[in-house]
């Protein structure tokens, strides 16, 4: 049984939209119907509402109200860049540096796509540096009742009051080396607030507080790694699920999966990938008794692990090597998996046995994670395409629709709606009301 991140209480109404992926955060848009086919800068657009600062974070929905997360950076002189670059140790990625970067909060309007928030929610004078395909603001915030979560990796993270847009508090003592930027979103479990904190120079897992910012618990990363600081690191965000009637956190990092309890973050089991994996990015997700992964960078693969069972340890069930993504999560629909590389080759597989239904090239370059809606599969590039493909053990692309900008966030569904985040907005997608 998998879980939804937030358990609200009775007075505590569900969002429409409370985290990265939606509701469960698997990519199922469960409410969502009539949604649009088709649609470009001029056909099916509601609103198109530009926003300020560069982020690749996902939109949260709640009450009539957007909210997103950015970083507006303080641009150096081509000098002062190579400067700064200078004093960095050689890199094999391209890395982005930037002056001081103001880390914000926007809540945007959903009816007419006005931007009525714009909050500074942490400000850092001197950020690391990030890949050049990374933000400072790319973990996606997380909501519940009146109060918006939003992690900035080891810059910080910040809780507002979506009543009164006023900053609760800040926690900015979770400080790694992320290397390439911050890139693991949080999930909420009652009243805390959890994350990776997988840096190349210390491994771990923290619980917030969620009236407080203070540290509930800390678990320390146990299996082993390499040697090498570069492979220790990981951007992976954790699943809740419930195992022979407890719950239980999946958490994806280098090199291994661990199960903690979420409650106090203790470690109740941890298994091997068997190979390589680090800079984890994708998000697991679960079904069939298993959970489904990537191992990431270098070699990916996709791993089916099987869930423990009565005396049964966790075991991998099978595994696929061929165009299996970095960054993209998979997505799990009935009786089939499907994942999308990073070079836009889309793969259906069977859900239990990894055997492949079909495979088939879509085109541009994916770092946005597949949503199924309305009985469609939605996906987008960062060439600002968005595939529409009908889940199904045959290929069957319905659309491909094209918006100005790149898309790297994952988009946003609701009946009758989809919102879309690019580089430069946000976009209201659906089709034209009578009359309208």
């Amino acid at each position: 049984m998998l879980l939804a991140c937030g358990i609200a209480t009775a007075a505590e109404a569900v969002p429409d939209w409370s985290q990265w992926r939606g509701p469960d955060g698997q990519g199922h848009a469960p409410e969502a119907t009539n949604l649009p086919l088709v649609w470009s800068e001029t056909e099916n657009i509601r609103w198109k509402t530009l926003l300020p600062g560069r982020a690749w974070s996902s939109p949260v929905l709640a009450g009539g109200r957007l909210w997103l997360t950015t970083a507006v950076e303080t641009p150096l002189s081509e000098e002062e860049k190579q400067a700064r670059l200078a004093e960095l140790k050689s890199s094999s990625v391209p890395l982005s540096v930037s002056g001081p970067v103001s880390l914000r909060a926007l809540c945007v309007e959903a009816e007419t796509g006005k931007l009525l928030h714009d909050i500074e929610c942490l400000r850092v004078e001197k950020p690391a540096p990030i890949h050049a395909l990374n933000s400072h603001a790319s973990p996606s915030p997380v909501i519940l009742g009146t109060r918006l979560y939003c992690h900035y990796g080891t810059n910080g993270t910040a809780c507002i009051d979506t009543a009164t847009a006023a900053l609760l508090w800040t926690q900015t003592d979770q400080h790694i080396n992320h290397e390439n930027g911050p890139g693991s979103t949080p999930i909420l479990f009652r009243d805390r607030l959890i994350f990776h904190c997988d840096g190349s120079d210390r491994q771990y897992i923290v619980a917030l507080d969620t009236a407080t910012g203070n540290v509930v618990w800390r678990t320390d990363r146990s299996g082993e790694l390499n040697a090498d600081p570069q492979l220790k690191k990981a951007y992976g965000t954790p699943v809740l699920t419930e195992l022979e009637g407890q719950i239980v956190l999946l958490s994806p990092a280098a090199n291994w999966l661990y199960a903690y309890d979420p409650l106090d973050g203790r470690e109740l089991w941890k298994i091997a990938y068997g190979v390589l994996g680090f800079s984890i990015v994708p998000r697991p997700v679960v079904g069939h008794g298993m959970v489904y992964l990537s191992t990431s960078f270098m070699q990916p693969e996709l791993l089916a692990v099987k869930l423990p069972h009565g005396n049964a340890a966790a075991e991998i069930a099978w595994r696929v090597k061929k165009s299996v993504p970095t960054m993209p999560s998979p997505l799990l629909v009935g009786q089939e998996i499907y994942i999308v590389s990073d070079k836009g080759v889309a793969t259906c597989l069977d859900a239990v046995t990894g055997d492949v239904r079909w495979s088939e090239r879509l085109g541009g370059n994916f770092c946005s994670s597949p949503l199924l809606a309305d009985g469609r599969i939605y996906v987008g590039n960062r060439e600002g395409e968005t595939f529409v493909v009908a889940p199904g053990t045959s290929f069957n692309l319905l659309a491909t629709n094209r918006l100005e900008g790149e898309i790297m966030a994952s988009p946003v569904a609701v009946p009758g709606t989809l919102y879309l985040r690019t580089d430069q907005a946000l976009y209201r997608i659906e089709k034209p009301a009578a009359g309208r």
